[in-house]
Protein backbone atom coordinates (compact mmCIF):
# COMPACT_ATOMS: atom_id res chain seq x y z
CA UNK A 1 0.00 0.00 0.00
CA UNK A 2 1.38 3.40 -1.02
CA UNK A 3 2.51 5.91 1.58
CA UNK A 4 0.43 9.10 1.34
CA UNK A 5 2.28 12.33 2.16
CA UNK A 6 0.42 15.66 2.24
CA UNK A 7 2.57 18.77 1.73
CA UNK A 8 0.88 21.53 3.68
CA UNK A 9 1.38 24.99 5.10
CA UNK A 10 -1.37 27.59 5.13
CA UNK A 11 1.24 30.32 4.65
CA UNK A 12 1.77 31.04 0.96
CA UNK A 13 5.13 31.41 -0.75
CA UNK A 14 7.03 28.85 1.31
CA UNK A 15 7.94 26.53 -1.57
CA UNK A 16 5.10 24.08 -1.03
CA UNK A 17 4.28 23.40 -4.69
CA UNK A 18 7.95 23.51 -5.69
CA UNK A 19 8.55 20.83 -3.07
CA UNK A 20 5.56 18.72 -4.18
CA UNK A 21 6.63 18.76 -7.84
CA UNK A 22 10.30 18.12 -7.23
CA UNK A 23 10.08 15.58 -4.45
CA UNK A 24 7.56 13.60 -6.52
CA UNK A 25 9.98 13.72 -9.47
CA UNK A 26 12.95 12.75 -7.29
CA UNK A 27 11.11 9.78 -5.79
CA UNK A 28 9.94 8.62 -9.22
CA UNK A 29 13.42 8.93 -10.75
CA UNK A 30 14.55 6.64 -7.94
CA UNK A 31 12.17 4.06 -9.49
CA UNK A 32 9.43 4.17 -6.87
CA UNK A 33 5.97 4.31 -8.45
CA UNK A 34 4.63 7.76 -7.55
CA UNK A 35 1.37 9.69 -7.89
CA UNK A 36 1.32 13.49 -7.51
CA UNK A 37 -2.12 14.89 -6.65
CA UNK A 38 -2.71 18.61 -7.21
CA UNK A 39 -5.53 19.87 -4.96
CA UNK A 40 -4.70 23.57 -5.24
CA UNK A 41 -7.09 25.63 -7.44
CA UNK A 42 -4.07 27.56 -8.74
CA UNK A 43 -3.00 24.27 -10.40
CA UNK A 44 0.70 25.16 -10.27
CA UNK A 45 1.77 21.56 -9.68
CA UNK A 46 -0.25 20.57 -12.75
CA UNK A 47 1.35 23.19 -15.00
CA UNK A 48 4.71 22.32 -13.43
CA UNK A 49 4.56 19.09 -15.42
CA UNK A 50 3.40 20.78 -18.62
CA UNK A 51 -0.21 19.59 -18.23
CA UNK A 52 -2.92 21.96 -19.49
CA UNK A 53 -4.92 23.57 -16.66
CA UNK A 54 -7.88 25.01 -18.57
CA UNK A 55 -11.54 23.98 -18.57
CA UNK A 56 -10.91 21.70 -21.54
CA UNK A 57 -9.55 18.98 -19.23
CA UNK A 58 -12.42 16.54 -18.78
CA UNK A 59 -11.13 14.77 -15.70
CA UNK A 60 -9.43 16.52 -12.79
CA UNK A 61 -9.40 16.29 -9.02
CA UNK A 62 -12.66 18.29 -9.06
CA UNK A 63 -14.54 15.59 -11.00
CA UNK A 64 -13.27 12.95 -8.58
CA UNK A 65 -14.20 14.82 -5.41
CA UNK A 66 -17.46 16.55 -6.34
CA UNK A 67 -18.89 14.65 -9.30
CA UNK A 68 -18.01 11.18 -8.08
CA UNK A 69 -15.76 10.46 -11.06
CA UNK A 70 -13.44 7.47 -11.16
CA UNK A 71 -10.01 8.59 -9.94
CA UNK A 72 -8.35 6.24 -12.42
CA UNK A 73 -9.86 8.17 -15.33
CA UNK A 74 -8.39 11.44 -14.05
CA UNK A 75 -4.78 10.29 -13.71
CA UNK A 76 -2.32 11.45 -16.38
CA UNK A 77 1.05 9.94 -17.18
CA UNK A 78 4.01 12.33 -16.98
CA UNK A 79 7.31 12.67 -18.81
CA UNK A 80 8.96 10.74 -15.96
CA UNK A 81 8.59 6.98 -16.21
CA UNK A 82 7.44 6.12 -12.69
CA UNK A 83 5.36 9.26 -12.11
CA UNK A 84 1.65 9.93 -12.69
CA UNK A 85 -0.21 13.19 -12.03
CA UNK A 86 -3.80 13.83 -10.93
CA UNK A 87 -4.32 17.40 -12.19
CA UNK A 88 -6.26 20.36 -10.88
CA UNK A 89 -7.78 23.44 -12.48
CA UNK A 90 -9.67 26.59 -11.51
CA UNK A 91 -12.92 24.64 -10.96
CA UNK A 92 -11.59 23.72 -7.51
CA UNK A 93 -12.29 27.30 -6.38
CA UNK A 94 -15.91 26.40 -5.61
CA UNK A 95 -15.22 22.94 -4.28
CA UNK A 96 -15.14 23.98 -0.62
CA UNK A 97 -18.75 25.14 -0.88
CA UNK A 98 -19.87 22.02 -2.74
CA UNK A 99 -18.32 19.74 -0.14
CA UNK A 100 -20.09 21.39 2.80
CA UNK A 101 -23.38 19.52 2.35
CA UNK A 102 -21.86 16.13 1.50
CA UNK A 103 -22.12 13.22 3.91
CA UNK A 104 -18.79 12.35 5.50
CA UNK A 105 -17.31 15.29 3.64
CA UNK A 106 -13.90 14.95 5.31
CA UNK A 107 -13.47 11.41 3.96
CA UNK A 108 -14.19 11.97 0.24
CA UNK A 109 -10.54 11.92 -0.75
CA UNK A 110 -9.69 8.98 1.47
CA UNK A 111 -12.41 6.90 -0.21
CA UNK A 112 -11.27 7.93 -3.71
CA UNK A 113 -7.65 6.97 -2.99
CA UNK A 114 -8.63 3.42 -2.00
CA UNK A 115 -9.07 2.62 -5.70
CA UNK A 116 -5.44 3.38 -6.58
CA UNK A 117 -3.42 3.35 -3.37
CA UNK A 118 -2.06 -0.16 -3.93
CA UNK A 119 -0.74 0.89 -7.36
CA UNK A 120 1.86 3.30 -5.94
CA UNK A 121 4.76 3.35 -3.52
CA UNK A 122 4.26 7.04 -2.74
CA UNK A 123 1.35 9.43 -3.19
CA UNK A 124 2.27 13.11 -2.81
CA UNK A 125 -0.51 15.67 -2.26
CA UNK A 126 0.06 19.37 -2.98
CA UNK A 127 -2.37 21.19 -0.67
CA UNK A 128 -3.66 24.76 -1.13
CA UNK A 129 -2.35 27.52 1.20
CA UNK A 130 -5.32 27.26 3.57
CA UNK A 131 -6.76 24.99 6.25
CA UNK A 132 -10.19 24.56 4.63
CA UNK A 133 -12.11 21.43 3.67
CA UNK A 134 -9.80 20.55 0.77
CA UNK A 135 -6.73 20.49 3.01
CA UNK A 136 -8.73 18.73 5.72
CA UNK A 137 -9.59 15.97 3.22
CA UNK A 138 -5.91 15.65 2.41
CA UNK A 139 -4.87 15.33 6.06
CA UNK A 140 -7.61 12.78 6.68
CA UNK A 141 -6.42 10.68 3.72
CA UNK A 142 -2.69 11.02 4.46
CA UNK A 143 -0.30 8.94 6.51
CA UNK A 144 1.84 11.98 7.22
CA UNK A 145 2.29 15.67 6.51
CA UNK A 146 5.48 17.33 5.25
CA UNK A 147 5.72 20.98 6.31
CA UNK A 148 7.86 23.37 4.21
CA UNK A 149 9.14 26.35 6.23
CA UNK A 150 10.74 29.33 4.52
CA UNK A 151 14.10 30.48 5.93
CA UNK A 152 12.88 34.02 6.51
CA UNK A 153 11.68 36.20 9.39
CA UNK A 154 8.02 35.10 9.45
CA UNK A 155 8.88 31.40 9.06
CA UNK A 156 7.13 30.20 12.20
CA UNK A 157 4.15 32.55 11.83
CA UNK A 158 0.92 30.58 11.64
CA UNK A 159 2.57 27.20 12.17
CA UNK A 160 0.71 26.93 15.47
CA UNK A 161 -2.59 26.84 13.57
CA UNK A 162 -1.33 24.08 11.29
CA UNK A 163 -0.06 22.03 14.22
CA UNK A 164 -3.38 22.55 16.00
CA UNK A 165 -5.26 21.40 12.88
CA UNK A 166 -3.05 18.29 12.68
CA UNK A 167 -3.82 17.60 16.35
CA UNK A 168 -7.58 17.93 15.73
CA UNK A 169 -7.40 15.66 12.69
CA UNK A 170 -5.52 13.07 14.75
CA UNK A 171 -8.13 13.22 17.49
CA UNK A 172 -11.30 13.12 15.38
CA UNK A 173 -10.54 11.94 11.83
CA UNK A 174 -7.18 10.25 11.33
CA UNK A 175 -5.44 9.00 14.49
CA UNK A 176 -2.50 7.62 12.45
CA UNK A 177 -1.50 11.00 10.97
CA UNK A 178 2.15 11.83 11.64
CA UNK A 179 4.48 14.71 10.87
CA UNK A 180 6.64 13.30 8.08
CA UNK A 181 9.16 16.07 8.50
CA UNK A 182 9.81 19.81 8.46
CA UNK A 183 11.69 21.14 5.45
CA UNK A 184 13.64 24.41 5.46
CA UNK A 185 13.24 26.03 2.02
CA UNK A 186 14.74 29.07 0.25
CA UNK A 187 17.84 28.79 2.39
CA UNK A 188 20.80 31.10 1.74
CA UNK A 189 23.80 30.30 3.93
CA UNK A 190 25.28 33.74 3.19
CA UNK A 191 22.51 35.40 5.20
CA UNK A 192 22.78 35.38 8.98
CA UNK A 193 18.99 35.63 9.24
CA UNK A 194 18.48 32.42 7.23
CA UNK A 195 20.88 30.56 9.51
CA UNK A 196 19.15 31.93 12.61
CA UNK A 197 15.69 30.97 11.33
CA UNK A 198 16.87 27.46 10.44
CA UNK A 199 18.32 27.15 13.94
CA UNK A 200 15.02 28.25 15.50
CA UNK A 201 13.06 25.79 13.37
CA UNK A 202 15.40 22.98 14.44
CA UNK A 203 15.16 24.04 18.08
CA UNK A 204 11.33 23.92 17.88
CA UNK A 205 10.89 20.72 15.82
CA UNK A 206 14.14 18.96 16.79
CA UNK A 207 14.78 15.74 14.84
CA UNK A 208 11.67 16.22 12.73
CA UNK A 209 13.62 18.77 10.65
CA UNK A 210 15.31 17.26 7.59
CA UNK A 211 19.07 17.47 7.39
CA UNK A 212 18.63 18.67 3.80
CA UNK A 213 17.86 22.36 3.31
CA UNK A 214 16.48 23.53 -0.05
CA UNK A 215 18.83 26.29 -1.11
CA UNK A 216 17.82 29.33 -3.13
CA UNK A 217 18.50 28.46 -6.75
CA UNK A 218 17.67 30.31 -9.97
CA UNK A 219 17.22 27.11 -11.98
CA UNK A 220 14.71 25.88 -9.44
CA UNK A 221 12.69 29.06 -9.97
CA UNK A 222 12.94 28.86 -13.77
CA UNK A 223 11.87 25.24 -14.19
CA UNK A 224 8.06 25.74 -13.72
CA UNK A 225 7.91 28.21 -16.63
CA UNK A 226 9.17 25.38 -18.85
CA UNK A 227 6.60 22.89 -17.52
CA UNK A 228 9.28 20.68 -16.02
CA UNK A 229 10.54 19.63 -12.59
CA UNK A 230 14.04 20.90 -12.01
CA UNK A 231 15.56 17.44 -12.56
CA UNK A 232 14.43 17.55 -16.19
CA UNK A 233 15.33 21.22 -16.61
CA UNK A 234 18.85 21.12 -15.14
CA UNK A 235 19.87 17.86 -13.48
CA UNK A 236 23.19 19.32 -12.28
CA UNK A 237 21.91 22.39 -10.43
CA UNK A 238 21.70 22.83 -6.65
CA UNK A 239 17.92 22.46 -6.68
CA UNK A 240 18.14 19.01 -8.29
CA UNK A 241 20.78 17.89 -5.80
CA UNK A 242 18.81 19.16 -2.81
CA UNK A 243 15.57 17.41 -3.76
CA UNK A 244 17.39 14.16 -4.55
CA UNK A 245 19.03 14.39 -1.11
CA UNK A 246 15.61 14.99 0.44
CA UNK A 247 14.23 11.91 -1.33
CA UNK A 248 17.08 9.86 0.17
CA UNK A 249 16.14 11.13 3.64
CA UNK A 250 12.50 10.17 3.09
CA UNK A 251 13.53 6.68 1.97
CA UNK A 252 15.78 6.41 5.02
CA UNK A 253 13.02 7.42 7.43
CA UNK A 254 10.52 5.09 5.75
CA UNK A 255 12.91 2.15 5.71
CA UNK A 256 13.02 2.14 1.90
CA UNK A 257 16.69 3.01 1.53
CA UNK A 258 17.64 -0.65 1.06
CA UNK A 259 15.08 -1.06 -1.71
CA UNK A 260 16.44 2.07 -3.39
CA UNK A 261 20.00 0.75 -3.30
CA UNK A 262 18.90 -2.57 -4.82
CA UNK A 263 17.20 -0.81 -7.77
CA UNK A 264 20.39 1.13 -8.48
CA UNK A 265 22.60 -1.98 -8.76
Amino acid sequence: MGRVIAIANQKGGVGKTTTAVNIAASIAISEFKTLLIDIDPQANATSGFGIETGDEIDNTFYQVMVKGGDIRDAIHTSSIGFLDVLPSNVNLVGMEVELVNMREREYVMQKALRQVRDNYDYIIIDCPPSLGLITLNSLTAADSVLIPVQAEYYALEGLGKLLNTISIVRKHLNPKLEIEGVLVTMFDARLRLATQVASEVRKFFKDRVYRTYIRRNVRLSEAPSHGKPVLLYDAQCLGSKDYLDLAMEIFERDGNIKKFKVTQQ
